[in-house]
């Protein structure tokens, strides 16, 4: 009787009809988590819509986990998901998105610099016929000057050399309609720049600004080697213009070998100045040595992101999932995943 009552509790969770769900990728963040959590609920209370709060765990090292277990033991409307190791940001967006049930998917970060009370606005213009509704940043409160401006000529180079019209000045905080997350379901790249993704899948789209503010508590987990490398990534992912450039510099460097050579012979024949062996043989090879290794760093790139594209490896594991204190078993899980035990641990893995 009572595996009855289960299997009945556990079809009315799968068939509950959830209108929004609010993806928060955490790591390392339990200093902010409390204050997030009751924000983002006071925001859902007053629009007394059924609501789930979807949160990862990109491999924390200090107690996220464990406060994020206190919370779905708590709450039944949050959803533990736990990676089984530290995937990046944009692997824990898409574990997200992979839970989330909602008929709209707002997506956010924990550190409360996108304002949970811009809910209602965003869901106004979902409700008026959009898929996608971006928050276009107007401005950046606790940042410094450079952050600010690298991000800015960031995203209007990346948009000169993209196929993709990128929104400029804006985050992952964003609402994706059902529609819309179906689409981005489908994107099955390891190499992923979640907000080229998004502009990609050419959905209707609305942009609403904002003021970002300071960060509610902790210290940001982006220092600038990182930004630069998921920088890299967004040009890399939607473009081949560098290796383009660096076929431009190759052709430009030849010619310029031409014409210091016929520089050279015309000074010898008709102005009967000696050649200068040494200066000038080391400046050729120098300038040349250094367009060749750039060239094959650019083409390495490419040809890098083709190798780990044919690994075929999914972009994330999944430690455990925890849904109304209790972790997920495999009669739950959604039908495009596959558990592994390891030991005592389990995982999921996404074909």
């Amino acid at each position: 009787m009572n595996a009855l009552v289960e299997s009945r509790h556990l079809e009315f969770r799968r068939n509950r009809k959830v209108e929004l769900s609010i993806v928060i990728p955490l790591y390392n963040e339990h200093e902010v988590i409390t204050a997030m959590y009751e924000r983002v609920t006071a925001v859902l209370a007053i629009l007394a819509i059924p609501y789930e709060l979807v949160l990862v765990d990109d491999g924390s090292r200090d107690g996220t986990p464990i406060m994020m277990n206190r919370l779905a033991a708590a709450d039944p409307s949050v959803i533990a998901v736990f990676l089984s190791r530290n995937f990046g940001k944009e692997a824990a967006l898409t574990a997200g998105l992979d839970h989330a049930t909602g008929n709209a998917v707002i997506i956010m970060d924990a550190d409360l610099q996108d304002p949970p009370e811009l809910i209602p606005e965003m869901l106004q213009a979902w409700k008026a016929g959009v898929d996608v509704v971006c928050m276009r940043r107007r401005s950046r409160a606790g940042e410094s000057w450079f952050k600010r401006y690298s991000a800015r000529r960031f995203y209007r180079v990346l948009n000169a050399i993209s196929d993709v019209d990128i929104p400029v000045d804006t985050g992952d905080f964003r609402l994706l309609s059902r529609k819309a997350v179906e689409a981005m379901k489908q994107l099955n790249e390891r190499n992923r720049y979640m907000k080229g993704l998004f502009a990609w899948i050419g959905l209707p789209t609305s942009i609403i600004e904002y003021d970002r503010m300071p960060r509610a508590a902790g210290a940001t987990k982006w220092d600038y080697l990182s930004l630069f490398n998921l920088a890299f990534e967004g040009i890399t992912s939607f473009s081949t213009a560098p290796l383009r450039l660096a076929m431009g510099v190759g052709l430009l460097t030849a010619l310029f070998g031409i014409l210091f050579t016929l520089w050279i012979v015309a000074k010898a024949l008709f102005l009967g100045d000696p050649v200068q062996g040494y200066p000038s043989l080391i400046s050729m090879i120098t300038i040349l040595g250094g367009v060749q290794l750039l060239s094959i760093g650019l083409l390495g790139e490419y040809i890098g992101k083709t190798y780990y594209e044919t690994k075929q490896r999914p972009v994330y594991l999944l430690r455990d999932v925890m849904r109304c204190g209790k972790s997920v078993n495999e009669t739950e899980a959604a039908p495009h995943t596959t558990f592994m035990s390891v030991g005592k641990e389990t995982y999921v893995r996404f074909k």
